[in-house]
């Protein structure tokens, strides 16, 4: 039996789509600046793949993503800087995207303001999205650094 063709997406699926997709971008980087690191993992499918191939990281599965995202130093102080954010939707239940990166952190904070500093990381992501029960979620990501340095500790 042959699977029908896919049905392409109405313009407004498709804007909506492209949205939820950029929401998990967007709400991925707020729970590890700013939330609860450890629920980022909730963002991703059950068999949800966070790599990294130049680093040697390939973390597989909500619980093992779990473990890592809350398993960062608890004085570590990161913003991530996400842009040029670019989603397509391929169906009604996948799309992929591109995003930008600039990462800034430090441990040791102790909750004195640290000095500037540039970035530790600099790259950019390639998304897979998959739609589970009703919600965009990633199924992989995958980052590639183009300048990257190790984390500084305050002193």
């Amino acid at each position: 039996m042959d699977t029908p063709p896919a049905q392409p997406l109405s313009d407004l699926d498709r804007l909506l789509a492209e949205r939820a997709c950029e929401r998990v971008v967007l709400d991925l980087v707020h729970r590890l600046d700013l939330g609860e690191p450890a629920t980022a993992a909730e963002l991703f499918t059950p068999d949800g793949i966070w790599e990294w191939p130049a680093g040697g990281r390939r973390i597989v599965g909500r619980e093992a993503l779990c473990a890592y995202f809350g398993g960062r130093p608890a004085d570590r102080l990161s913003r991530r800087l996400m842009s040029n954010i670019r989603i397509t939707a391929h169906a009604a239940d996948r799309a992929s995207g591109t995003s930008y990166l600039a990462t800034h952190r430090v441990d040791g904070h102790r909750g004195e303001l640290p000095p500037p500093g540039p970035p530790t990381q600099v790259g950019h992501y390639v998304d897979v999205f998959e739609r589970h029960a009703g919600s965009w979620l990633l199924a992989r990501r995958t980052l590639h650094l183009a300048f990257g340095t190790s984390t500084p500790r305050l002193p």
